[in-house]
C-alpha cells in the first residue's frame, strides 16, 4: 500500500463519484489516496483495519479463508465500493480477504475520523445500509452460481475478471495467469477438474496454453460461457 499524496487525482474521483453527498459533513480534508499494486492486499481476515476504503478504480477479488487451509472465492469488486463498512459499524476485525487483481485506488478515510464526525450522519448511514444490502444481494447471487453452474462457465467468468492485456513481438495479447491451486480452491473444485476444464477449453481453441500463462484467443466464447455470472 502506497499513500499517493497527488490532490489533483483525488479530487477528480470524488468528483466522479460524487463522494461529497455521502456525507452530510464536509469530509474531504480527512480522505486520503491510497494505491495498491496487483496482488496487494486491501485487507485479510481477523486483521485489525483502520480505514473505511472507497474502492475508485482497479478490480479486486474476495475470499474467505477456511479451516481446512483452502480459500472460497465470494465476489469481485470494483468501483464504487465500500470496504470496511461493516467492521467501522460493529468495531470488528476484516471479515474477508480483498486482494486486488490489477492495481487499484482507494479514497480512504480513517475509522478514527468517522466515528469522530459521522456516527450521527443520516447521509453517511443511508449510504452504509446501500452499501450492505448491495453486497448481500451480490453475495447471495454468487453463492448460488458457485453451487449451481458447472466449472466451465465458472472458469470462463473467474478469467474475464482476471484478464489483462502484454505485447508479446509487437503483437499485443489477452493473457490470464493464475495459481491454479489456488484456482480450484477458490472456485470450490478439484485440482484435476480444473486442470481437465482448462484443457478443454484449449481443445475448444478459446484458450491456450503457453509458458507461465494462458492467452485468450476467442473472447466472444469465452464471454458467451461466462454470460453475467460473476458481476465485474
Amino acid at each position: 500500500m502506497e499513500k499517493v499524496k497527488d490532490k489533483k487525482r483525488l479530487e477528480e474521483y470524488i468528483l466522479k463519484y460524487n463522494i461529497n453527498k455521502i456525507f452530510t459533513k464536509d469530509m474531504e480534508p480527512y480522505m486520503e489516496l491510497f494505491f495498491f499494486k496487483k496482488n496487494e492486499y486491501i485487507c485479510k481476515t481477523d486483521e485489525t483495519i483502520e480505514y473505511l476504503y472507497l474502492f475508485v478504480e482497479g478490480k479486486a477479488k474476495v475470499y474467505n479463508s477456511l479451516s481446512n487451509g483452502k480459500s472460497m472465492l465470494l465476489s469481485f469488486y470494483k468501483p464504487f465500493m465500500a470496504i470496511g463498512d461493516i467492521e467501522v459499524i460493529k468495531y470488528e476485525k476484516a471479515h474477508s480477504n480483498i486482494q486486488t487483481i490489477e492495481d487499484s485506488y482507494c479514497i480512504a478515510i480513517s475509522f478514527k475520523h468517522i466515528r469522530k464526525y459521522l456516527l450521527k450522519d443520516c447521509e453517511f448511514f443511508k449510504f452504509i445500509c446501500d452499501s450492505l444490502g448491495y453486497k448481500l444481494n451480490k453475495l447471495s447471487k454468487d453463492s448460488s452460481i458457485n453451487i449451481l453452474y458447472p466449472l466451465e462457465n465458472r472458469i470462463a467468468s473467474y478469467i474475464l475478471a482476471i484478464v489483462s492485456y502484454r505485447k508479446i513481438e509487437e503483437e499485443t495479447i489477452m493473457t490470464f495467469e493464475s495459481n491454479l491451486t489456488e484456482m480450484s480452491e477458490l472456485l470450490g473444485s478439484s485440482y484435476r477438474h480444473l486442470l481437465r476444464t482448462l484443457n478443454n477449453l484449449c481443445f475448444k481453441e478459446i484458450i491456450k496454453k503457453r509458458k507461465g500463462f494462458y492467452q485468450v484467443i476467442n473472447m466472444e466464447v469465452l464471454q458467451e460461457l461466462a454470460g453475467d455470472l460473476y458481476e465485474f
